[in-house]
């Protein structure tokens, strides 16, 4: 069947937002007169957002009250300077131009909340050009939950099984699979060096998003 439609994961796989988010954990660690930590350090982590973030800098349980003050103060930071360093990886937007030349649908399926993903992306330039963009809050779900998927395919008329979702994350090739979608698992994105895309069960892994195409 072919695809009518293709959905990315945003963080790690439509856009490379790590530098922005690096910076802005970094910021809050020099704050904290803490050393700011290596970016090939932070990248691996991004896709998990800013809990696993204040994890990383800071060696504090989760419970404390000061974990939640940092984190705050993380997203701030971030919210405040979104798009500084985040671009699209490399061959995104000639992929999307192309998907929209097609009459190929495309959209963002994230678990990022609406608030930090409504500003990105009209920054970026892509929100009118979006057929759907669903956050982390859109729904009553969230990845691995197949029914933030679901909804995007609501929103551009298309059925799952004619749909193509891409991620860098086993969640995301969890949800994809439980609503029925092709899968591929984006091997250029932020995967931690404990995890093995290969046991995922994506349908296909690929290192560039011009392999997306193939998959058309």
């Amino acid at each position: 069947m072919s695809t009518q439609a293709v959905l990315f994961d945003l963080d790690g796989t439509f856009a490379d937002t790590a530098p922005d988010l690096a910076a802005a954990l970094n910021q809050v660690l020099q704050e904290q007169g803490k050393p700011a930590l290596p970016f090939e350090h932070i990248r691996p982590v991004v896709s998990h957002g800013g809990i696993a973030l204040i994890k990383l800098g800071f060696d504090i349980p989760q419970e404390s009250p000061e974990f939640e003050v940092l984190r705050q103060r993380l997203l701030a930071i971030y919210k405040n300077n979104i798009s500084q360093l985040t671009r699209l990886f490399e061959g995104m937007d000639e992929l999307v131009t192309e998907l929209e030349n097609s009459d190929i649908a495309w959209g963002i399926v994230t678990n990022k909340p609406s608030w930090l993903t409504d500003p990105l992306m009209a920054q970026l330039g892509y929100s009118q050009r979006a057929g759907t963009i669903v956050s982390g809050d859109t729904t009553s779900e969230r990845k691995p939950h197949p029914e933030p998927l679901f909804h995007a395919c609501r929103e551009i008329n298309c059925p799952p099984e004619q749909c193509l979702y891409v991620g860098d994350a086993q969640r995301d090739i969890i949800a994809g699979k439980r609503a029925g979608m092709k899968t591929l698992g984006a091997l250029f994105g932020y995967i931690e060096a404990d995890d093995d895309p290969r046991t995922w069960g994506a349908d296909a892994l690929i290192e560039h998003p011009r392999e997306i195409k193939s998959f058309l």
